[in-house]
């Protein structure tokens, strides 16, 4: 295969500076390093997964070019999505409740990065949802669907990061009953060991007694890495000291788009990319058919839950 014919989107001279200096990313080694990646899955019979260049090279990119680390990464993000049957629910797309959350501003991708090639961002309003209507894992479906398409659409997630910014104003007692720590716990695992990306910091503001109890609980699950990037901020100042208020949305003063505006958008993103997150449902692992010693999905977790190193040589 030529280079020419690889079909992926060209890179924002940021990006592809940064790709290159960070991500040991070679333009004349990107079909090899594709093809190589691909031969290997081939003989793969327990995964069945996608294989478009642009899907590909964002594996590549995520593990910096380490071919092994990119076969690791693969079999962990198939692996790891079978845990979640509750979020792993593509037909989800055409359920009325992603689009009203989607329209609440809940859970959003703002369309600036933070700089030309840094992290994206996602914006989360958890307490916006009344919890007679909603509840979590609604939300936690809703940003399932969103990192799938962010995954093959948005470059500076997986060259730049991604970066969380959480305002939790109106976040009740009724939203935190709602909270499942062995979700939470499966979910934030996946996001860390299965996604090819690289995670940034979290920010949230607006919290009060109710956060803190949450937040004991996210400390409790989430991986150590996930919560040390967390960052409290008592007020909206310290908030726009970390994070420069132009990348907030107009709502707070930012000029990174009003949440109305943002949401909209985002509701055509998911129309746009129904089909390809319908066909999601096609793939995936089938541990009857591997080929080495890795056992089921409880194994892969381990006891503790931490993810047991796979042979993908």
């Amino acid at each position: 295969m030529s280079e020419r014919s690889l079909d992926i989107r060209p890179l924002t001279p940021a990006l592809q500076q940064k790709a290159l200096n960070e991500l040991n990313e070679k333009s004349e080694c990107l079909a090899a390093d594709i093809a190589a990646l691909r031969a290997w899955l081939l003989k793969q019979p327990h995964l069945k997964t996608r294989q478009s260049d642009q899907f590909l090279v964002n594996f590549l990119r995520g593990c910096k070019f380490s071919l092994e680390k990119a076969k690791r990464k693969l079999e962990q993000y198939y692996t790891l999505r079978a845990t979640l049957p509750e979020l792993n629910q593509h037909n989800f797309v055409d359920d009325q409740r992603l689009r009203a959350i989607i329209r609440l501003g809940v859970t959003l991708y703002l369309p600036l990065p933070l700089m030309e090639d840094g992290p994206c961002i996602m914006l989360i309003r958890p307490g916006k949802c009344n919890p007679q209507e909603f509840n979590l894992t609604d939300l936690l479906r809703v940003s399932f669907l969103l990192q799938d398409i962010s995954l093959i659409s948005n470059d500076n997630m997986i060259i730049g990061g991604f970066m969380q910014i959480g305002d939790f104003e109106d976040f009740s007692m009724a939203h935190l009953l709602q909270l499942s720590p062995t979700l939470m716990k499966r979910f934030g695992f996946y996001v860390e060991e299965g996604m090819p990306m690289r995670i940034k910091n979290s920010h949230f503001f607006n919290t009060g007694v109710i956060f803190e109890k949450l937040f004991a609980t996210i400390k409790l699950v989430l991986p150590a890495k996930m919560v040390e990037r967390v960052q409290v901020h008592g007020t909206f100042e310290s908030l726009c000291e970390a994070v420069p208020i132009k990348y907030l949305p107009k709502d707070y003063g930012g000029e990174n788009g009003s949440i109305e505006e943002v949401a909209a958008k985002t509701e055509q993103l998911v129309l746009d990319y129904r089909e390809y997150l319908l066909d999601e449902q096609n793939y995936g692992v089938d541990e009857k058919l591997r080929i080495d010693d890795a056992s089921n999905l409880g194994a892969v977790y381990g006891i503790d839950g931490s993810f047991r190193k796979l042979n993908v040589d």
